[in-house]
């Protein structure tokens, strides 16, 4: 088995049991795509989960977010959010998804703690339509001088 295969297995496998892959992978990951880009500013979704994500990002990176957004959204909805989007993705079930969200207390809150005392988080309240929701973030990446087309 080769080093990107072996590599892949194990990230399927870390996501279908709910947790986090080690920082370094998913940092690398993220730098590689960045790298081989054309573009100065990008969004990255979900991450960093954790304090040693955003360290290793940092590290690797060298760089801090100029700006992190929090979709805050009830339980019920996320839940119903995930099982309904249909992507067929192997972490795309009840417990999994129930394991992510008792995570984020331990481990995404602190992330978003550190970032809040930086003023680089923006609350968005996210339970209504996709619409809904989008108008309320549009301003932000105005703000940010970024497309949102």
């Amino acid at each position: 088995m080769s080093s990107i295969s072996a590599k892949g297995v194990m990230i399927r496998d870390t996501i279908k049991e709910g947790k986090i892959v080690p920082s370094e992978v998913t940092v690398k990951l993220i730098q590689k795509a960045i790298e081989s880009s054309n573009n100065n500013k990008f969004i990255i979704d979900g991450f960093p989960r954790s304090e040693e994500n955003r360290i290793t990002f940092e590290k690797i990176i060298g760089v801090e977010p100029e700006l992190v957004i929090f979709f805050d959204c009830i339980e019920e909805e996320m839940v119903k959010r995930v099982l309904g989007r249909n992507q067929g993705r192997i972490d795309d079930n009840i417990e999994t998804v129930k394991k992510r969200l008792d995570g984020f207390v331990t481990l995404s809150l602190p992330v978003l703690d550190y970032y809040s005392t930086k003023g680089k988080v923006r609350k968005i309240e996210a339970n209504g339509t996709v619409e809904e929701i989008f108008e309320k973030v549009r301003p932000l990446f105005a703000a940010e001088k970024v497309s949102t087309k």
